[in-house]
């Protein structure tokens, strides 16, 4: 009879109706790009579905302000500029939790012309520098206490490069990912490039942020979110990215194949997603101690209050568990 029963469920298994996947979003902290597409290659290669998620990705851009949207309860997960912002959070006891770092350096960048005098860091505070608002109020402080920047020498930088490309003598934030490309296509010229990590600015970056609420009722699901995330950007890094570009091209019809490849290109030369404990403990790895002493640094620049309990807005179980390393085979 046991044999039979067992023959008889087996009949049965087609007719079942597969379990419903978990329907949440993820907000991005800008407008579709690479820097986006390991979340984008998840949803096209059908991981996150692999781990019973349906996941709908909220696009960002200037206007927005999506990480109010998790703090409001409207969406699940939100991709975190850097931690300066999980800092802020801790110290506004708002109850958002940083899970998981995408990126181990965070692309931020000055340029500068080559050949006229602004060939090494050291030569960068002499410049007039094109500095965003969000730059000014978190990294500027920084370097003006460690590298002798200074606030006289700022301009407003509104996402428009004329103005550099125009003035030789000056200096400009961006991406390592994206402004380089641009400058080279539009200024015709090949930019210094100074990645800020490289010389002491140790935030992650694209991190992943949820809720206290969330990770206390379902932490299943917070660990399958962070798990599928990884292979996704590990698969988006290291094999088919096509499909995972369309979808960006399709919800940002401003960027194009050659920005895509360049800034995966740029992403696997400076380390940006996999370097450091990543390398180890897999992608998405965050260190306490590292954490711990960017908030110091910038405490120490007056960034952030100082004398805050960082653990509400951390939680280190989620990532570190080398989802990616063996599994996924060689990189590519």
């Amino acid at each position: 009879m046991h044999r039979l029963a067992i023959f008889l469920f087996s009949l049965l298994l087609p007719c079942l109706p597969a379990r419903a996947l978990d329907r949440v979003t993820i907000a991005a902290n800008w407008l579709a790009e690479a820097e986006h597409g390991g979340f984008y290659q998840a949803v096209a290669d059908g991981t996150y579905a692999k781990y019973g998620l349906d996941v709908t990705i909220l696009p960002g851009g200037p206007q927005k302000n999506n990480r109010l949207l998790l703090a409001a309860g409207k969406i699940d997960f939100y991709m975190g500029d850097n931690l300066i912002g999980a800092f802020s959070a801790v110290h506004e006891h708002i109850p958002i939790v940083t899970v998981a770092a995408m990126f181990q350096k965070d692309p931020l960048v000055f340029m500068a012309h080559p050949g006229v005098g602004l060939d090494r860091f050291e030569d960068l505070p002499k410049a007039k520098a094109y500095v965003g608002l969000a730059t000014l109020t978190t990294v500027w402080p920084w370097l003006e206490k460690t590298f002798g920047f200074s606030r006289a020498k700022v301009a407003p930088y509104n996402f428009n490069s004329a103005p550099f490309i125009a003035d030789k003598a000056s200096i400009q934030q961006g991406y390592v990912t994206s402004e380089p490309f641009a400058i080279a296509r539009e200024g015709g010229f090949a930019p210094n490039v100074f990645l800020l990590a490289d010389h002491g600015y140790e935030t992650y970056a694209t991190t992943i942020e949820t809720r206290r609420d969330l990770i206390e009722k379902n932490a299943d699901l917070v660990q399958r979110f962070v798990d599928a995330s990884i292979i996704g950007w590990r698969n988006y890094l290291h094999g088919d990215s096509g499909a995972a570009n369309a979808a960006i091209k399709a919800r940002n019809p401003d960027i194009d194949d050659a920005q895509l490849a360049f800034s995966i290109a740029q992403m696997k030369a400076f380390g940006i997603v996999e370097s450091g404990d990543a390398e180890r403990l897999g992608i998405g790895a965050m260190d306490r101690g590292r954490i711990e002493r960017f908030y110091q640094t910038m405490a120490a620049s007056g960034v952030v209050p100082a004398g805050l309990d960082l653990a509400p807005g951390f939680d280190y179980r989620f990532a570190n568990r080398g989802v990616g390393l063996k599994e996924m085979g060689p990189k590519n």
